[in-house]
């Protein structure tokens, strides 16, 4: 299924649904970042994806980095809420959802990196040339907090 990201775009449809999900900062001990680049969109994105009914937050994460990427990862810690009112999407199914994003840092602790029916490329990216890539405003934002090594406490906002 297909989706348009709307940033701060007057001519945005209204959100007609919320939906929490995940996004991980899975970064090497060597400070490659696991990047994945979406099937919906062709863009570059931390991995990640939405809470089901059942299980933790932290569990969402495990879940959705494996099944996106093949890495199995440990939580560490919280990085960012984001909750912009003004960055919805809107799906082919004719939902508009408004953003509702929890950026967590984890760390890989095993597996073999591999594509899903939601990625058509995974690969470690070395933060330099993290620029070079296509990737959503928000979700640079999202990686520029949580590679911040200074950052003691998450954002929320």
């Amino acid at each position: 299924m297909g989706r348009t990201d709307y940033f701060h775009d007057p001519d945005a449809p209204k959100a007609n649904s919320a939906v929490p999900s995940v996004v991980a900062f899975v970064r090497t001990d060597a400070g490659q970042v696991l990047m994945i680049r979406r099937s919906d969109n062709g863009r570059w994105a931390l991995p990640g994806g939405g809470y089901d009914v059942g299980e933790s937050i932290s569990d969402t994460v495990v879940r959705e980095v494996r099944e996106e990427t093949g890495i199995e990862v440990e939580v560490l810690d919280l990085s960012g809420i984001y909750t912009d009112p003004r960055h919805v999407i809107r799906y082919d199914d004719g939902e508009v959802r408004q953003q509702f994003s929890i950026c967590f840092r984890a760390r890989p602790t095993g597996g073999e990196l591999r594509t899903s029916d939601e990625t058509t490329a995974v690969r470690w990216v070395d933060p330099a040339d993290l620029p070079g890539l296509d990737i959503h405003p928000t979700m640079r934002l999202r990686i520029e907090h949580a590679g911040d090594a200074s950052r003691t406490s998450p954002y929320i906002g």
